[in-house]
C-alpha cells in the first residue's frame, strides 16, 4: 500500500527541486507567453500554471495572495491579474495552455515541445443532435426536389419533339 503519496510528476528530482523548477518554468511562461521545454516538464507545468490563471480570472484578494505565494513575484502576478481583468480568458473555462510538439532533441532524444498561453477566443461548436436533425430533412428535401424536377424535364423534352 502506498500511504501519503504526493500527486504529480517528480521530474527525476526531489520535491523541493521539482517545486522550484515548476515555479521558474511558470514565471518564464507568464513573462514570455511561450517557452520551449521537454514534454514531461510542459505537462507538469500545465497543472501548475492553469490554477493560477483561474485565480487571476476570479480576481479577489485571496486569489491574488494565493498566486503570489505560488509564483513569488508580485509584479508578474499584477500583470497576470490585469490581463484577466481585461477579459483575456473571459470566455474560456480551462485549457489556458497549448502544447505543440517539435520533435526530439539531438543530444538525449528527449521529446521537445512549445508550451504557450492561449489568447484567442473559444470557437463554439454546434450541438451534435441539432446538427443531425437539421441535416436529415435537408437531404430528404433535396431528393424530393430531384424527383419533382425529373418529370418536368421529361415533359419539356416531349413538348420539344
Amino acid at each position: 500500500m502506498r500511504h501519503n503519496v504526493k500527486k504529480g510528476l517528480k521530474l527525476g528530482t526531489d520535491a523541493s527541486h521539482t517545486k522550484a523548477m515548476k515555479k521558474s518554468l511558470a514565471k518564464a511562461l507568464f513573462e514570455n507567453d511561450r517557452i520551449k521545454t521537454t514534454e514531461t516538464r510542459a505537462k507538469a507545468l500545465r497543472s501548475f500554471a492553469e490554477p493560477i490563471i483561474t485565480w487571476a480570472k476570479k480576481g479577489d484578494l485571496h486569489s491574488r495572495r494565493l498566486a503570489i505565494a505560488k509564483l513569488g513575484d508580485k509584479q508578474l502576478v499584477a500583470e497576470l491579474f490585469d490581463k484577466a481583468a481585461q477579459g483575456m480568458w473571459a470566455d474560456r473555462n480551462g485549457g489556458y495552455t497549448r502544447i505543440m510538439k517539435l520533435g526530439r532533441r539531438k543530444g538525449d532524444n528527449a521529446e521537445m515541445v512549445i508550451i504557450e498561453i492561449v489568447s484567442e477566443p473559444v470557437a463554439k461548436k454546434a450541438p451534435k443532435k441539432a446538427a443531425k436533425k437539421a441535416a436529415a430533412p435537408k437531404k430528404v428535401e433535396a431528393e424530393v426536389e430531384e424527383t419533382v424536377e425529373a418529370p418536368a424535364a421529361e415533359v419539356e423534352k416531349a413538348d420539344a419533339e
